[in-house]
């Protein structure tokens, strides 16, 4: 679980992480980037969107999730986030092609984004 300080957690700032249009995606993910942040001392915040398009069963969503959120509670813990800790907030959405995937393949698709921002 990831702690309080690196949840998006409002309407509000999930909407304002969209409005920002900074978009980055491979076959596996997308991540919705927020704006630059200012000051480095705030946290980035962190938000996982998986819609019931995705998979009509919530057992397959919150699974998803959970991979999601360990993936960047490691990576946090790890400092592997780069490039990521420069923006107030993103949103990790999964795609289709994740539903049958373990965690390193959903790892590995992260840290392929990550070079990709760069």
């Amino acid at each position: 679980m990831l702690q309080k300080k690196y949840r998006l957690k409002n309407k509000k700032a999930f909407d304002a992480t969209y409005r920002n249009h900074r978009v980055v995606s491979n076959d596996m993910l997308t991540i919705y980037l927020g704006k630059e942040k200012k000051d480095s001392c705030a946290p980035t915040k962190i938000g996982f969107v998986v819609s019931k398009k995705y998979h009509k069963r919530a057992v397959k969503r919150n699974r998803i999730k959970r991979l999601l959120r360990e993936v960047t509670r490691l990576s946090i813990k790890q400092e592997k986030l780069g490039i990521l800790n420069k923006y107030m907030s993103f949103i990790m959405i999964p795609k289709d092609k994740t539903l049958g995937l373990n965690y390193f393949d959903i790892e590995k698709s992260f840290y392929k984004l990550l070079e990709k921002i760069r």
